[in-house]
């Protein structure tokens, strides 16, 4: 960001601050953030630059030679808040159950799992049966659409709200979470788990929903 350096303190009002601080901040790099961080980031820059804005403009020594670096400086500890994000962001998306590509129905991920079943390739058919449980809860609306959400998550989630299935869904999701994460092999009993464990739960309603 190239900062004019001689302007005087008087030419530099507020609005004009912010929009450089935002011209800074729509560098690619902070898209990458969850959204929820860039906001409270903004948040804080924005008050912050006010502060420094009001102050230049009661007569801080130096204009913008002291609010350009104090500027440069807050852009650095943006960009290293950003950059910190990214690897546990990365690990958690490593993690969620879903992989990344074009959105699948419940009916889809069931079709898959028995195709898996039927040749024997039970990994592969104990994580599309969980996710053909976690998509048809959301098609339903048992549980709320989120994502990037793990096996673990959504056997909290749903646990919280189909308390009789809560045992059932954590040993899945333990299974889940084994075979695609710890290199351990899942056998036809666990398909078999998973797949009554699906058929279950299409039929399961909240407690207190309308039958």
């Amino acid at each position: 960001m190239t900062l004019p350096l001689a302007a005087p303190a008087a030419e530099i009002s507020r609005e004009e601050g912010a929009r450089i601080a935002g011209e800074e901040l729509s560098d690619p790099a902070y898209a990458e953030a969850e959204p929820g961080l860039i906001q409270r980031i903004w948040d804080a820059v924005s008050e912050l630059l006010g502060e420094l804005l009001d102050g230049v403009s009661a007569g801080v020594p130096g204009g913008w030679w002291t609010l350009g670096p104090l500027l440069l400086v807050l852009a650095a500890a943006v960009v290293l808040l950003v950059l910190r994000t990214r690897p546990a962001r990365a690990a958690r998306m490593r993690g969620a159950l879903f992989e990344t590509g074009a959105p699948m129905t419940a009916a889809d991920h069931r079709a898959a799992a028995e195709r898996h079943a039927a040749r024997g390739e039970h990994a592969e058919a104990v994580r599309e049966f969980l996710r053909a449980v976690s998509r048809d809860l959301e098609e339903r609306a048992v549980i709320t659409a989120r994502p990037g959400r793990t096996a673990t998550e959504l056997a909290a989630d749903a646990g919280a709200v189909l308390p009789d299935h809560r045992a059932a869904l954590e040993h899945a999701a333990a299974v889940f979470n084994a075979s695609a994460y710890g290199g351990v092999r899942p056998g036809a009993e666990d398909t078999a788990a998973l797949r009554d464990l699906d058929a279950a739960l299409s039929a399961a309603r909240p407690a207190g929903a309308a039958r």
